[in-house]
């Protein structure tokens, strides 16, 4: 079966932390594969909030992905802070991707969980169509 790769940014130009709630782990007692999709959701809100922009903005203008990649390196458990890097490539005139590394400290070493990605598109909410990314978000987005 072929597998997915991707090929992550040489730097990351924002890192956030977030614990790993009980509510995150599935029955193998660790992290499931949708907490890692909520977890990359929190990030990606604290990276825009960041660069004081908004999934979705007051003029109904925002974000929507529209795609995902996740790649699972390690198992993440309760207790554990990831420790989360966002950086944004890939212009188009209507969106970007969104890369993730997440990792995790456990005795004084780095775990790597997940990497991922996500394909962001620019949407009119209002009119329920892709629109422009505008030309000031390419310059706050790092």
């Amino acid at each position: 079966m072929a597998r997915i790769k991707l090929t992550l940014p040489g730097t990351f130009g924002f890192k956030t932390r977030i614990p790993v709630r009980i509510q995150d782990l599935n029955y193998g007692r660790h992290v499931g594969n949708d907490a890692i999709l909520s977890i990359i959701h929190e990030a990606r809100i604290q990276y825009l909030a960041s660069q004081e922009l908004k999934e979705v903005n007051d003029d109904g203008t925002g974000l929507i992905m529209a795609d995902v990649a996740v790649i699972y390196k390690g198992e993440g458990f309760y207790g554990d802070i990831f420790e989360v890097e966002v950086a944004a490539a890939e212009y188009t005139a209507t969106g970007f991707d969104l890369y993730y590394r997440i990792t995790a400290l456990r005795d004084d070493a780095t775990v790597l969980i997940a990497e991922a990605k996500t394909g962001m598109v620019c949407f009119d909410y209002e009119q329920h169509k892709v629109t422009r990314l505008p030309d000031t978000w390419k310059a706050q987005l790092v």
